[in-house]
């Protein structure tokens, strides 16, 4: 499996879009960071720390359950539920919702319901460690880690040391049908 990220590459991808974050928001006042389950939780938690190092204090990170939000909970049976754990109120907020990959845009779409339940943010922006196109929704990323084109037979998974031991992005063809 070609591997197209190192653990370096995604801590400098992390660093430069954590920069634009405080950069577009002038500091880290009122910033809440929210990860979408499972690794886009592990990236908000290291955004988080970046962001701390940087400005020397704490933004509030929280963890984003999209499970009863998506479009395709009627035909899956196997949608595991997860907790949503956001540990300040988001409305006035400027919430960065972080995923690892983005695709489609169909866990984005789900996302923004789930936080739509949950308060009313001044500003909500996405930051994606991959955008690999072939959007189905008029989604698009505030914060792009890198733009990886794929085909449609090719799976991007993303390893990060907290969740899967190792850090990478890596591209494997899939089966064809």
């Amino acid at each position: 499996m070609p591997q197209v990220m190192t653990g370096d590459d995604i801590e400098r991808a992390l660093r430069r879009m954590s920069h634009e974050i405080l950069e577009t928001h002038r500091g880290a006042e009122n910033v809440v960071i929210v990860g979408i389950h499972n690794r886009g939780v592990v990236l908000a938690r290291l955004l988080g720390g970046i962001i701390q190092d940087f400005e020397g204090c704490r933004v509030p990170v929280g963890e984003l359950d999209i499970g009863l939000y998506r479009d395709d909970r009627a035909t899956r049976s196997d949608i595991p539920t997860r907790r949503t754990e956001i540990p300040v109120d988001i409305s006035g907020a400027h919430v960065i919702v972080v995923d690892d990959v983005l695709y489609t845009g169909r866990t984005i779409r789900a996302a923004l319901d789930a936080l739509t339940d949950l308060g009313r943010a001044k500003t909500t922006e996405l930051l994606v460690l991959i955008d690999r196109g072939h959007r189905e929704l008029p989604i698009r990323a505030d914060y792009v880690g890198k733009n990886l084109p794929t085909s449609h037979d090719e799976v991007v998974r993303v390893k990060l040391a907290e969740s899967d031991g190792q850090d990478g992005v890596y591209v494997e063809r899939t089966v064809a049908a």
